[in-house]
């Protein structure tokens, strides 16, 4: 758990100072923003095939949304360097290791957006309101971090396989369900609550070895045709 925790805090705080950073540059600020928002309508496309089959739509959104989307963690995150020791008293091992691998996917995917936004500093026509796929691909390129996007799959793929694995103890259900007001009164309520979103996608999803399968070629792909100069592999 001492490692674990170490992780967490240093990930949590990693994530928290990227933000500030970026919060503080006004013009930085802006373009994060324009690119999360922009990922978030990206996702959406690509994942629309997933997001309307009843068997992966509550798995996909949680990906989507918990983990490998734009959105606002910082809630969750903040709440960590708080409170390591509760975490440590509340939850099992497996269910650290999965959060420890949540918060390091977040302070990397902070990191990429961030270093997409600085190829878009003082580009206005590219700032503009029509922001496209070809302004994406321009910057994606420049940025330059092949090696950091495939990292960042690899905890995509590595929480899905946890939360795989957590889904066959039928007992952490019920303890996850049981620990809910200790969790709030302890203040990690929205680790709770990203911890039972994940648990019970999961186990509707019944088997996740296809979906991230699914997801881990196809961004895969997307990559290597951006990389590859092809922003049509976008949506428009």
């Amino acid at each position: 758990c001492v490692s674990i925790s170490k992780r967490i805090t240093e990930a949590a705080q990693s994530a928290a100072q990227t933000r500030a950073t970026a919060a503080a540059d006004t013009e930085q600020h802006r373009a994060v923003t324009l690119i999360k928002a922009w990922q978030a309508y990206r996702l959406s496309k690509s994942y629309a095939d997933l997001l309307a089959t009843p068997r992966y739509r509550e798995s996909a959104l949680f990906f989507l949304q918990d983990l490998y989307g734009p959105g606002d963690h910082a809630a969750r995150d903040g709440q960590l360097a708080r409170v390591i020791p509760a975490l440590t008293r509340f939850l099992p091992a497996a269910a650290l290791g999965t959060i420890c691998e949540a918060i390091e996917l977040d302070a990397l995917s902070e990191m990429l957006d961030n270093r997409l936004a600085a190829q878009l500093r003082g580009r206005t026509e590219l700032l503009s309101e029509r922001f496209d796929r070809s302004a994406y691909g321009h910057a994606y390129r420049i940025a330059g971090t092949p090696a950091e996007r495939s990292a960042q799959l690899v905890l995509v793929g590595a929480i899905g396989r946890s939360l795989d694995r957590l889904v066959r103890k039928p007992v952490l259900g019920g303890l996850l369900t049981s620990m809910g007001p200790a969790a709030r009164a302890a203040g990690v309520g929205s680790i709770h609550e990203f911890l039972q979103r994940g648990f019970r996608a999961f186990k509707a999803m019944g088997g996740a070895t296809e979906f991230l399968q699914l997801i881990d070629s196809r961004e895969r792909r997307i990559a290597a045709e951006l990389d590859a100069g092809n922003d049509t592999v976008l949506p428009e």
